[in-house]
């Protein structure tokens, strides 16, 4: 790697790029709610869909689009969740999230009849904290994407 892409790559990775003005204790809030979230939607949202688990299957039965797209959903709770616990890619995945959530209340109303319609728009609010809270670093880590490409 040149000295250049290191520099870009640590400035990206930096724990103070992080909300520098929020206090210790803001921080490891913010940390402990980002590893929340990212093992509920790895373990608990994500295995039952890639297992094909009786609730998760009845679910998409009844939304219609077959077994692949259970495991669509499935496999991107996955790579959410995992990027979720990584510092640096946080954000991005808070954004993504918070794109599927609002596909996931859409698809409530529209294939199950409203049925729990609260619980993706409940996450929409800690995924969005999220989001913000890694604003800057997700502006960098895009900025040092284009200039790659």
């Amino acid at each position: 790697m040149s000295e250049a892409t290191l520099a870009t790559a640590s400035t990206v990775a930096s724990a103070d790029s992080v909300a520098p003005a929020r206090g210790r204790r803001g921080r490891i809030g913010l940390r402990t709610l980002t590893v929340l979230l990212g093992l509920f939607y790895a373990i608990a949202s994500a295995l039952p869909k890639l297992t094909a688990h009786a609730s998760a299957t009845e679910v998409f039965d009844r939304i219609g689009f077959g077994d692949w797209f259970m495991y669509l959903i499935g496999g991107l709770e996955l790579a959410g969740g995992i990027a979720l616990l990584i510092p640096v890619l946080s954000g991005v995945s808070a954004i993504a999230f918070t794109a599927l959530m609002v596909g996931a209340t859409s698809f409530s109303f529209a294939f199950l009849g409203g049925e729990f319609w609260y619980t993706p728009l409940i996450l929409i609010v800690p995924l969005v904290y999220i989001a913000r809270a890694h604003r800057d670093q997700t502006v960098r880590l895009l900025k040092a994407v284009r200039r790659r490409v």
